[in-house]
């Protein structure tokens, strides 16, 4: 009789909360893990965000509060995405301004939930962030404060992509990792994946094969 082969787990989706509302960082856990997808940790500093991570904590996904203690603005979210590396940061607030977001996903935040987000569709979103795509809520995309800003995979002169960026890419393309194109162009490799980052949000690309295909598919290489 040939052995069985026992069935391999799904993988839960790491997700780390961070808000200093414990209630709301409770309750959002919970929700999460009863559907038995996600596991959740939650803090309530931007400090213990990066503790966290510096002890070699791996997330998948990362909830960042904005107006939680520590957090200065834009400065504190591109040190979290320098930091996190890999790790999908998404933007979590009541009343983030769409300038805001905006900004944080230019420097390769991958998307905005708002906390009237229901919860229902929460863990749809985060799944959706999992799977490489950036999400922000209908609302947003129809502000008239967004206006012509570059959303994901929009072409128009916000999301075209520097002369920096353009190179870059097209070291990408000849097949060069971050740490080549580092010491190509004299930057370090953590301003490589930064300006990667930038070019991934703009061109609304998952992965690095895929900013390479879009940006020859617009003419851009």
């Amino acid at each position: 009789m040939p052995d069985m082969v026992p069935e391999t787990p799904n993988k839960k989706i790491q997700v780390l909360i961070a808000d200093d509302h414990q209630l709301m960082g409770d309750a959002v856990a919970t929700i999460l893990e009863e559907g038995n997808d996600f596991h959740v940790q939650v803090v309530e500093t931007f400090d213990s965000v990066i503790e966290a991570i510096e002890q070699g904590k791996s997330f998948d996904i990362i909830l960042l509060d904005v107006l939680m203690p520590g957090m200065s603005g834009l400065d504190s979210v591109r040190r979290l995405l320098d930091l996190a590396q890999d790790t999908a940061v998404v933007i979590f607030s009541g009343n983030a301004l769409p300038d805001f977001v905006m900004s944080a996903i230019e420097m390769g935040a991958r998307g905005y939930i708002p906390k009237t987000l229901p919860l229902k569709s929460l863990a749809a979103a985060l799944r959706l962030v999992n799977s490489g795509q950036v999400f922000l809520p209908v609302s947003l995309m129809s502000s008239p404060n967004v206006g012509g800003r570059g959303l994901p995979g929009r072409s128009n002169k916000q999301s075209a992509l520097s002369t920096q960026e353009t190179n870059l890419l097209g070291l990408v393309a000849a097949g060069k990792t971050n740490k080549q194109i580092a010491r190509e162009v004299g930057l370090s490799e953590v301003t490589v994946k930064m300006h990667m980052r930038s070019i991934f949000a703009k061109l609304g690309a998952n992965n690095r094969t895929h900013a390479v295909m879009i940006a020859q598919a617009r003419h851009i290489l």
